[in-house]
């Protein structure tokens, strides 16, 4: 087949991928709206050594990893619970919290979700004063030019983070194109053996068609 051929049968089938396509992403878009939405609040932490020189940078960026692995435990979870009242557990609230650590720019990202948006603002504001008071009792016991501090770099920032209707629903429309590429495909196959114009005459036979006798009445 040459790319006329392509186009022949997208004309003449094209409507049924567009049509699957439109259903498949009107589907996605009202189920996406049957859902609850889902929050993700945002709170950065910069961890600031006392001084620039390179020795104590460097072990500022040591001890991001440290502080993730201490944030990111049972008992961080359980102190937030405490503190906030909050009526799941540690398990749960752990599920719904990440850390990410930039080395670059020494800053841990800590990211939680909800079905409130609120309360993912304070669970992440609250995660950070933890490792602020954490880098503070370390502080303590360290000389001032060798402190490392915790900082919150800005407040929170919530954002919905699911569900995205209108990426459900181009995901919907490109799932549902491909399906009627294949029933299109599927149509064209079953139909290849079957002749109904002179160019298929043609393409089977390999001659020209001079002339065709038309059905009679």
């Amino acid at each position: 087949m040459n790319l006329i051929d392509y186009a022949n049968i997208l004309i003449r089938r094209g409507w049924i991928m567009l049509l699957l396509g439109l259903i498949a992403a009107g589907a996605a878009f009202f189920f996406s709206r049957t859902l609850d939405p889902v929050y993700r609040a945002t709170q950065k932490v910069r961890i600031e050594p006392s001084r620039t020189d390179f020795g104590l940078t460097q072990a500022a960026k040591q001890l991001l990893n440290s502080h993730v692995a201490y944030l990111d435990s049972s008992l961080r979870a359980a102190e937030v619970i405490d503190r906030l009242q909050l009526d799941m557990l540690p398990a749960q609230l752990r599920a719904d919290v990440r850390f990410a650590p930039n080395l670059d720019s020494l800053v841990i990202q800590i990211d939680a979700e909800s079905k409130d948006p609120g309360q993912a603002a304070r669970i992440a504001a609250e995660w950070a004063q933890l490792l602020v008071l954490y880098r503070n009792d370390e502080n303590q016991q360290a000389r001032q030019e060798d402190r490392i501090d915790a900082r919150l770099q800005d407040n929170p920032v919530t954002v919905l983070a699911r569900p995205n209707l209108r990426i459900n629903a181009l995901v919907g429309f490109i799932a549902g194109v491909f399906v009627g590429a294949i029933i299109v495909f599927v149509l064209e196959y079953l139909e290849s053996a079957i002749v109904r114009r002179r160019e298929d005459v043609e393409s089977h036979a390999g001659l020209p068609v001079l002339a065709a006798v038309p059905p009679a009445d």
